[in-house]
């Protein structure tokens, strides 16, 4: 007879798909919480600096050109046609050379004019010393005359009065008398005060009319200064360094007060430096600089002048040159300059990265040592300076930092470098 036979247990089936399940879920499990790959950049287009702490200078670089430290602008005192121009720009002149001959028949003629009005006020004046001279003889005879007569009115009188004494006059001719000798004194003291009158007026016109006089010479010396100056001379020693802006050519006519040539001291060199409005403020008259002239040649020098106002975002710089220039070097040369603005002690400090600005907080690549990765960390910069920034809080000293611009992998905080 047939033995009825329980059902096969399914036991170790399902634990093996309880494991496989579990084995499943773990899996899912660790694969969402792995991190992204990071990419990866070669180790070869990257530049690495190490946080160091020191001294560290401050500095500012800035184009510039060479320019002349002594400039003589010579222009025009009248204006003119151009006759001739004997020398051209880069030859040496003395005070004395002519550089532009100039014709102006006004400047002549207004000389002539102005010499024709002197000499009619010499004429003024002395018809108005003779004239005055007359009037005063005139005046001295006047008075001589009335003296006389006073003189006699007196003596008369004295003798009229000696004569009432003996009783020989009458009253009336005694009072007569006495009134006759008061009249003539009375007119001869307003004749004398008449004089001085005269005289001081006479001073007056003679005074006025020397005036005019020596004002007539001072314009006529202008005026000769004018005529003299139709032919320009370079005024003092040096090179001609222009002659006009534009070139002048020979028949041009020139305006009174137009810049005709430009002379400089050859060797009397200094630098203009067109410094970023940003990193100028700290700029000083008196900071030391380095010039470099890009041809092996670097020369010492110090802030002389620095403008109050900036133009396209930069501000000129102007910097004497206290070395020794090369023999050959001239005007309009491209350099570069550096100026120390101070030093700081012991900072920390890592190569300027090209990202970030001084005073500011910007995310930087650290190396991990010996994991060939890097991490973002946000560091806090401080003062800045051409090659060189202050680093306050981020990083220690030692650590290595990617300085290249990392702005392609802004999206990721880590990067394997290869």
């Amino acid at each position: 007879m047939d033995i009825k036979r329980e059902p096969p247990k399914k036991t170790k089936q399902y634990i093996l798909w309880s494991v496989g399940l579990l084995g499943i879920v773990a899996v899912s499990i660790g694969i969402s919480r792995l991190k992204p790959a990071a990419p990866t950049v070669e180790r070869g287009t990257l530049w690495f600096g190490v946080a160091q702490r020191g001294p560290m200078k401050r500095e500012v670089n800035a184009p510039g050109t060479l320019v002349p430290e002594h400039v003589k602008i010579v222009s025009a005192l009248a204006g003119g046609r151009i006759e001739s121009l004997p020398v051209r720009p880069g030859e040496n002149v003395t005070a004395t050379t002519m550089l532009v001959e100039l014709s102006n028949p006004d400047v002549t003629l207004t000389l002539l004019q102005n010499q024709q009005q002197l000499s009619q006020a010499y004429g003024t004046l002395a018809s108005l010393k003779s004239t005055w001279r007359q009037q005063m003889l005139t005046q001295d005879g006047q008075i001589a005359s009335l003296r006389t007569q006073y003189n006699t009115a007196v003596r008369e009188a004295t003798v009229i009065d000696s004569l009432a004494k003996k009783g020989l006059a009458s009253a009336n001719d005694i009072a007569s008398r006495h009134d006759l000798a008061n009249e003539l004194k009375m007119r001869l003291d307003l004749e004398q005060r008449r004089v001085q009158d005269m005289k001081d007026a006479e001073a007056q016109q003679i005074q006025l009319n020397e005036e005019q006089i020596q004002g007539l010479k001072r314009i006529i010396q202008e005026q000769q200064n004018k005529v003299a100056s139709l032919r320009v001379v370079a005024g003092e020693a040096g090179q001609l360094q222009t002659l006009g802006n534009p070139q002048l050519e020979l028949g041009q006519y020139v305006n009174s007060g137009v810049e005709l040539a430009r002379v400089v001291q050859p060797g009397r060199l200094k630098a203009v430096l067109r410094v970023p409005e940003t990193q100028a403020k700290d700029v000083a008259v008196g900071q030391s600089a380095k010039i470099d002239l890009h041809n092996n040649n670097t020369v010492e020098g110090r802030v002389i002048r620095k403008d109050p106002s900036s133009q396209g975002g930069t501000i000129t710089v102007e910097v004497a040159l206290t070395g020794a220039l090369p023999p050959g070097t001239s005007s309009d040369l491209a350099v570069d300059g550096t100026i120390e603005i101070e030093r700081l002690s012991n900072v920390m400090y890592i190569p300027r990265p090209g990202f970030g600005q001084a005073e500011s907080s910007v995310g930087i690549f650290k190396v991990n040592p010996n994991q060939g990765d890097a991490n973002r960390v946000t560091i806090q910069l401080g003062a800045a300076s051409v090659n060189q920034i202050v680093v306050k809080t981020g990083l220690n000293v030692g650590d290595s930092v990617v300085i290249s611009d990392m702005s392609a992998y802004d999206a990721t905080n880590r990067v394997r470098i290869k």
